[in-house]
């Protein structure tokens, strides 16, 4: 054999033997791995953010804080929503003061002063009134002619007249303004009072609150940055209440039904708890799919299945590795 051709089969055999050692570690693997299912541990992820756009004033929390339900967690400062409120504030005052004025009808003074114009006018009707009567009794007697009396008449009637206006404009002092006005200015007071519960909401939108007791895991902007409206600022976990999410094929699914429990090992607390799984749902589009043959008889889809520990396991962390072992 040449030398030539004992170096190629020298290759040969060094390759075979690689590709066997490969496939056999391979295997080993592959099949260590097979009898696992691998999971991951997750939270409950509370969005802290605001309904109004604004800049960051204060941020209370860091990053592994723990907060409770109702905790200031940041503040924004929104001149804008402060100007508005200003606005409708004084808008509300306004309807206000124009509501008790049409309620209280006319001053103190005006009142008086109708009350003394019907005294006037009375006094003058009874002036009249004898003045008429000394006429008629002297026309009666033939002293005065009939067209004084029909004068004398006309005088008292017309001071009557004038008595009876002076009284209205009395009484309509003491009643004030019209009921239609009234319900106008009630509803102005109302509308105002809306406008400011409105603008309020958005002052206390303001100063951001934990809406769960839980663990500040994510805060996105810095103090100063801008924010839009309903932009993510601060993430809370919640816990108290976790759970394990697997991604298993649906030729394994059969194993693995809601209801049932397993033992599932946490490697970075090396420690076992049970678990019984409770939600089961395909990933869709965007699932992992793989063909039973190299031929394509079906694909195998993946579907995302929750378990939910028994008992807290303390330490357990969203994102720690959670392994339950596959049936036989």
């Amino acid at each position: 054999m040449r030398k030539e051709e004992k170096s190629i089969f020298i290759a040969v055999i060094i390759l075979v033997a690689v590709i066997a050692t490969v496939a056999i570690i391979g295997e080993i693997t592959l099949g260590r791995n097979d009898n696992i299912i691998q999971g991951e541990a997750e939270a409950t992820l509370f969005r802290v953010s605001s309904k109004v756009p604004g800049r960051i004033s204060h941020i209370l929390v860091r990053e592994g804080d723990t907060v409770q339900a109702g905790d200031t967690v940041a503040i924004l400062n929104a001149p804008d929503v402060t100007a508005k409120f200003i606005q409708v504030k004084a808008i509300e005052q306004a309807a206000e003061a124009l509501n008790e004025k049409v309620g209280q009808g006319a001053r103190p003074q005006q009142k008086l002063a109708a009350y003394e114009m019907w005294q006037k006018a009375v006094a003058g009707a009874n002036i009249y009134k004898k003045t008429y009567e000394r006429i008629k009794r002297l026309h009666e007697q033939g002293v005065v002619a009939e067209q004084k009396l029909d004068e004398a008449e006309a005088e008292y009637k017309a001071a009557q007249a004038t008595a009876r206006a002076a009284k209205a404009e009395y009484e309509l002092a003491l009643a004030g303004a019209e009921i239609e006005d009234k319900e106008m200015a009630s509803a102005k007071v109302r509308e105002a009072q809306g406008a400011v519960e409105e603008v309020d909401s958005y002052v206390n939108e303001t100063y951001l609150v934990a809406v769960q007791k839980g663990e500040v895991c994510d805060i996105f902007p810095c103090t100063g940055e801008l924010v839009g409206s309903g932009a993510p600022i601060i993430n809370i976990a919640y816990l108290d209440e976790m759970w394990v999410s697997f991604n298993i094929r649906e030729n394994n699914l059969k194993d693995y039904n809601i209801g049932e429990r397993s033992i599932a090992y946490i490697p970075a607390l090396d420690t076992e708890c049970e678990v019984e799984f409770y939600y089961m749902k395909d990933l869709g589009t965007y699932a992992v799919w793989r063909a039973t043959k190299a031929s394509g008889e079906y694909d195998i889809k993946t579907f995302e299945v929750r378990a939910r520990p028994l008992k807290r396991v303390e330490g357990l962390r969203p994102g720690m590795s959670v392994l339950i072992k596959k049936k036989k």
